[in-house]
């Protein structure tokens, strides 16, 4: 697991704090470290002008009253407004509070007149409650006001544990500061659109602490797959990075093409596509580059497997959902291959998705949200939460796509991707992200390594084309995502 990638749920974030603690860092000196970084980032906004800050009943208010006693230091107006008296306030809430030597007001709209900036201490990560009450009066009216705010830890009103909004309010951020690590809500999506530019700041949490606690979800960056990418070096030849077979349809015959093409501009050593006889011609006009092989509807795949170099497949895109397509899942599944299912692959076997697990050789599943309803349709809850469950229950690594893309594995390991501009949402981008998994697999990679750089070369190809993105322009733009890849030291 690279350095600084992993995301801690509510839960391993306590322990971390404690363990901190235990350690001999006291608590009054971790909420210190806290309120400054975020009275930093107020203070980075501009000149000093007028901060409103609003504190809540918990620690996240002891953040807030530090902050302020920061800002006004630094020449900041200060208006700090409390949930509840201040004598309820405990432990280190409310020794800093105790410091704070300005008026303290109650929470309440009028807070925000006349505010240049305001700091949200409401609420932590762990809200479980909606909003109500004078907390959503306020954070009502600073939506309506339009003032920037930075929030402590997470945005109030959004779970750092899945990123949703609990209940009907929520503070939408410029910017957040968090602790130690991010947390899987400044990733998933909605809350990751609440959250504005994420800050994280050490605040003397010793690392060695997550020894004990070993989160298992990192955000996904270059540093936690980019060692094992196979580059190309002098002596090497084309069957070292693999032979990547695409089973293509035979009417919806370009999401094969788009495959196969992403699968060749990833660094696959050779690409052939299979398909029916009548659309042969079709896949061969697309690029002198990509090898065709005819194989009629519903024959066997004895033939196009004969090959031992063929060393992946990718099945699904352009197939039809049809009983030929589940018994040529089933076939691939046994065949020992490397595989990668999307699209009609994912639907045909809907009725069965247990008939996946026990692969014999790695398996990549790669459906967006309604494929995935259908092939797991009792699975329920956060994002993450089912990606994991499905992971676990078909012994595949689950790519569940979207603007907040999580990768599991089977082992209950999972990374959450935030590369992918909203551009995406074009019709044949996803099987352009197979072929780049396809690919990533033909070169050797494992499963879960070969998934998550997909995904981030995918999200990274689409960066900054902008509006009039098409699926069509993204195999072209993959080698600049990795050349970016290759030629920054320690990108993340």
């Amino acid at each position: 697991m690279a350095h600084g990638t992993e995301l801690l749920t509510t839960g391993e974030m306590y322990r971390a704090d404690r363990a901190a603690m235990d350690g001999g860092v006291p608590g009054v000196s971790l909420m210190d470290a806290a309120g400054r970084a975020v009275a930093a980032a107020v203070h980075a906004w501009g000149p000093p002008g007028r901060v409103a800050v609003l504190c809540g009943p918990g620690n996240n208010g002891g953040d807030g009253f530090v902050a302020a006693r920061y800002l006004k230091a630094w020449g900041w107006t200060v208006r700090l407004g409390l949930l509840g008296a201040p004598d309820r306030l405990r432990g280190d809430a409310a020794h800093h509070a105790a410091l704070w030597d300005g008026p303290v007001e109650a929470l309440a709209p009028e807070l925000l007149d006349g505010a240049d900036v305001v700091v949200d201490a409401l609420f932590g990560a762990g809200l479980t409650r909606p909003l109500e009450g004078a907390p959503r009066e306020v954070v009502q009216a600073l939506t309506a006001a339009g003032v920037p705010a930075v929030a402590v830890d997470v945005p109030s009103g959004i779970s750092g544990d899945d990123g949703r909004v609990v209940g009907e309010a929520a503070v939408a951020a410029a910017a957040t500061v968090t602790f130690f690590r991010k947390k899987p809500g400044h990733l998933l999506l909605p809350g990751r659109s609440y959250c504005g530019a994420v800050t994280v700041a050490d605040i003397g949490i010793p690392d060695p602490v997550l020894g004990a606690i070993a989160p298992a979800a990192t955000e996904n960056v270059p540093a936690a797959w980019a060692a094992p990418w196979p580059w190309r070096r002098a002596p090497d030849h084309k069957y070292r990075f693999g032979h990547a077979l695409v089973l293509g349809g035979g009417q919806a015959t370009g999401a094969g093409r788009l495959a196969a093409m992403a699968a060749l501009r990833a660094g696959a050593g050779l690409v052939t596509v299979a398909a029916p006889p009548e659309a042969i011609p079709l896949y061969a006009a697309e690029d002198a580059s990509v090898m065709t092989e005819p194989l009629p509807s519903g024959a066997s795949l004895d033939g196009v497997l004969a090959d031992t170099r063929r060393n992946a497949v990718l099945f699904g895109p352009g197939a039809g959902v049809n009983a030929d397509t589940a018994a040529r899942v089933r076939t691939l599944v046994a065949s020992g291959r490397a595989v990668v299912l999307d699209a009609d692959a994912l639907t045909a076997v809907a009725d069965a998705p247990d008939s996946l697990a026990g692969a014999a050789g790695p398996l990549v599943l790669t459906p967006h949200e309604g494929e995935f309803a259908r092939l797991f349709p009792d699975l329920t809850g956060n994002k993450l939460s089912r990606a994991r469950a499905a992971a676990a229950r078909t012994g595949a690594v689950v790519v569940l796509k979207g603007g907040d893309t999580v990768i599991a594995a089977p082992d209950g390991r999972a990374s959450i991707n935030a590369t992918a501009p909203p551009e995406l949402a074009t019709a044949g981008a996803g099987d352009v992200l197979a072929g780049v998994v396809v690919a990533a697999l033909a070169q050797g990679m494992p499963a879960f390594d070969a998934a998550r750089a997909a995904v981030w070369l995918h999200g990274r190809a689409a960066a900054g084309a902008g509006p009039g993105l098409i699926a069509s322009d993204l195999p072209a733009r993959v080698p600049a995502a990795l050349r970016l890849l290759r030629d920054t030291p320690n990108f993340t």
